[in-house]
Formats: C-alpha cells, structure tokens, sequence
C-alpha cells in the first residue's frame, strides 16, 4: 500500500509502540524498526521522517545501542527522543554526561515557540521527563529552543539539517501538548499530508486479498474477539464464499462465549459465513495439564490453535491461506518489531509453530493499532456492540489463571468474571472503563465460611483506562460496586474465599495476568 511513511527506530524505550500510534493519530503511517536496521533498508523505504525512541542505557557508554552518523545525513528530518536526542548530540559532537539533578515526572518546559517544533504550543508547558543523563554542550550548529530549571537543554535544533532533540516524552499523554509537537515535525517539517485513513485502508485491503488470493481457498481462525472478527468480515467482503471460519472453543472462554459466538457468526447470524465450529475443550486441558510457565502456556495454546486449524482444513479440502486477526502490539510485544524485549509470546504470533501446513498465512491486520481495528470494523458495518465488544486474549483465560489450568479453575474464573461482567454493566460503568475481567490467582488461603474453615482460591478482579492499551492505569471503581461483586462471588462461586483489587498500571505490570 503506498503511503507516506514515518519511522521510528527503537533503542529499547518502552514507549516505542505509543510514538508510533500517536504518529498515527496524526494520519500519517508509522512503522517501528530496530537501531541495528541497516541504513540502506531505511534508504530503500523513503520515510518521510525518523523518530529515536528513549532507552534505558547511557548513550556515552561502552556497548551501548547507536546508530551511524550517516542517519542525520540523509536529509530526512529527524527527531530525537530522550534517549534519541542524547545520542544525536553525542554522535553529532556534542556532551551527554550524568545529570547532577535528575529529572522524573511532570516538569514545566519553557519552549522557544519561534521554532517549527513548538508551533501554538505554549510557551510554558507540562512535559513529562524520565533521564538520568543530560546533554551539557549542544553538537555544532545546534541552537537551544526549550529548557527547564534543572535541565539546560531541554530541546534543541539544527533548522538546516531538520535535525530536532528533546530531552522529554511528548508520546505520553502528560506531556499536555505533545501531541501538537509531534503534528508539528510530521506536517511542518516533514511536509506529511495525512493519507493514513481506514475508509482507504479497507479499500486497498480488499482489493489486495482479492489479487493474492484468487481462486484459492481461506481458512479464517474467528475467535469471536474484536481482531479476529474484523478480519472474517474483511476477508468475507473481499473473497465471499471462499471464505471458511473455523471457530475452535478450546474451553478458556467466558461463561456461554461459545454459544454466543456461534449466534452472531454461525448459520443464524447475519454475515453468511461458512462457520465451522469445533468443540475441543478436553484436547487443550490434556495438553495444558502439568504446565504452570505462562510463555509455554501461550506456545502450547498458538500450536494446538494451529492443529486443529490444519485438521479443519483437510475436512473442507485443500486451502491455500489461512487469515489471522493479528495486530501490531500482538507483533512488538512478541519482540519482532523494534528492539524491545519479549513481552510475551501471542498465541497467533510468537506462539506460532515452525512448520504451519498452509501455503501462506495472511494477516491483514497485522499493522493496525487496536482503536484502528476498530475503526475498520465500523467501516465495515459490524454493529458498535461487536465492535466495542471487551477485548478478550487469545489464550483466552488460559492466561487469566495464573499456574496450571484445569477444568474446575476454568469454571471457577468463568463463574466470577460473568458476576464481575454482570454488576459493572449494572452499575453503568460498562461504557467508562476500558477493560475488565476476573483472573484466578494461584494463591488458596484459610477463610471461614458457615463457621468451617476453608481453604479456598483467591480471585482478583482487574479494570484499567486507556485510550491505545500501550499504557494504562487501574480504574476507581466505586467501594459499593466492588463490594456487591466481592459478596456474590464469594457466595455463588464454589472454591473462593477471597477477592482482591488489582491496582497495578501499565507499565510496569501488563494488562493481562500472564
């Protein structure tokens, strides 16, 4: 799909998908690469701009992650982040050393608004910084344009070589006009049109899959998820009755997600899909049984999920492609987009076995944000409900349990989480918050109930806001809501004796459990 394209080259910051997606915000496309990409790749790409992530490391060390000097040379704008800017310096001529006052949190910027990058922005600003280090002489040709009372060189910039650094995170949603600064580098200096749409990313889509697949056959894996979804409904507009969704209920759905599934997709749903449903709960409990390391759960789950798909695939006949409802976090995460470490292994990604008995796997999502999902499924038709639908894993809650999965701890989750659904959809809370669900912990403690002791497990609920589930913080649930989910759980679900609140943001923890 031709299209402008802005990079963004990842020093192993942990924002490096957000500067990605708020690029994206900005309708303009935005890819993530590693700092040991080869500058010739980045020739051949054109990219209308770079972006440097942050980083853990110092810039001036021994070993420490860099890129050549022959980067700022090519006459692309570049913008350097933290990390990036600290390494532009540094590359560039000038002096990053140990900061004598570290700066952490929310910092007012004073900003030079004379300077394309801080166009409208005003000119004393709430940044978010997070460095240890600090640029203490600018490289040659740089002017300074922001500063803080601690930090000298806030910002600087080379107009003539559209070389730009800043010392803070204009990704995050504290910084309160970061996003204005990076729509300025993308359109004023970059010179980006905007051409990143959906209504043109379902069109072009379509006619893609048209042109590879011709008269093949497709296998869709529809778990009923938002992702999965999209892409039947994708996949159906552009190939019809070509199309085979294959639905697997490994056992580690909701309560009755199977059974619902089948209503919207099944023979009685309003997309006329040719809809398999295979019924293999016993066979992933027989594989999981033993196993308690979430990464082997989410491999084991991505291998069997492939089974059974080329099992159904000989049943129907021979098929050619097999569609998969990827999306980019499910890519970065699994550590092979950018540089970042391996978050966890998604179970249709980095879970995926060496040999697939399919000529070619197509995931025709595998470059959309989550929200952008979303979008294209609206464009589509899918009605808002199955849109908005809660995002659902997967491994499902294979990795909502924490340790061995069993059928007695599926019931005991699947119990406690229709409860928790349940009373957050009658407290009309249903629509604020981002996600929510129930979890068992691997943890039993003593309790009493009915004057006996028990010795039961403990289940934790969990519910976030966010707006592009890269960051997120706990949700404030009112007391009484927690408390009427806590009784009923307690009293309708056998085997729990305790239910905690999950007050744990991303990062540092994930939204998931496993």
């Amino acid at each position: 799909m031709k299209k402008e394209l802005v990079i963004v080259i990842d020093f192993g910051g942990q924002y490096n998908q957000l500067v990605a997606r708020r690029v994206r915000e900005c309708n303009v496309y935005c890819e993530i690469y590693s700092y040991k990409t080869d500058i010739e790749k980045i020739k051949e790409m054109h990219p209308k701009g770079i972006i440097l992530t942050g980083g853990p490391n110092s810039c001036y060390e021994e070993g420490a992650p860099t890129y050549s000097k022959e980067l700022f040379e090519l006459g692309i704008p570049v913008l350097g982040l933290c990390y990036g800017a600290q390494l532009m310096q540094l590359v560039l001529g000038g002096t990053v050393e140990k900061a004598p006052v570290r700066e952490y949190g929310k910092i007012m910027v004073h900003v030079e608004t004379s300077s394309p990058l801080f166009k409208d922005v005003t000119p004393d600003t709430i940044c978010w910084m997070s460095h240890n280090d600090y640029i203490s002489k600018t490289a040659p040709g740089f002017e300074i344009i922001a500063t803080t009372a601690d930090c000298p060189v806030a910002a600087a910039q080379c107009m003539k070589d559209q070389l730009y650094a800043i010392q803070f995170h204009p990704e995050v949603l504290h910084t309160q006009e970061g996003k204005k600064m990076l729509h300025n580098f993308v359109y004023h200096i970059c010179g980006c049109s905007g051409d990143w749409r959906m209504d043109s990313f379902v069109e072009e889509t379509i006619g893609q899959i048209r042109e590879k697949v011709g008269k093949g056959k497709v296998l869709c894996a529809l778990s009923g998820g938002v992702d999965s979804s999209v892409a039947a409904v994708l996949l159906s507009k552009a190939v019809g009755d070509q199309l085979t969704c294959v639905f697997v209920d490994h056992g580690l759905l909701r309560k009755n997600e199977g059974d619902e599934v089948e209503a919207v997709f099944g023979p009685k749903g309003n997309y006329q899909l040719n809809f398999i449903r295979v019924n293999a709960q016993q066979r992933f409990y027989d594989k999981l049984a033993g196993v308690a390391e979430p990464e082997q759960k989410r491999k084991i789950i991505g291998e069997e999920f492939i089974r059974v798909f080329e099992e159904a695939a000989k049943e129907i006949g021979a098929v050619d492609f097999l569609i998969q409802g990827t999306i980019y976090p499910d890519v970065v995460e699994s550590g092979l987009g950018g540089e970042s470490a391996v978050i966890k292994s998604h179970h249709n990604v980095g879970g995926l076995p060496d040999c697939v008995d399919f000529k070619e796997i197509i995931e025709p999502l595998r470059n959309l944000f989550k929200d952008e999902v979303r979008k294209v499924g609206l464009e589509l038709g899918i009605p808002e409900y199955l849109v908005f639908r809660q995002p659902f894993p997967g491994p499902g809650l294979g990795v909502r349990i924490v340790g061995e999965v069993t059928a007695e701890k599926v019931r005991i989750v699947q119990d406690a989480d229709a409860i928790y659904r349940e009373e957050i959809d009658k407290a009309g809370l249903n629509k604020t918050l981002g996600q929510y669900f129930a979890a068992l912990t691997n943890m039993r403690s003593v309790g009493v109930m009915g004057d006996e002791r028990t010795y039961d497990y403990a289940v934790a609920l969990r519910a976030v806001n966010t707006v592009d589930f890269m960051t997120a913080e706990a949700a404030e649930i009112p007391y009484e809501v927690l408390q009427r989910v806590m009784s009923r759980i307690i009293n309708e679900v056998k085997g729990v004796n305790r239910v905690m609140y999950d007050l744990t943001s991303k990062p540092p923890g994930t939204i998931e459990f496993e």
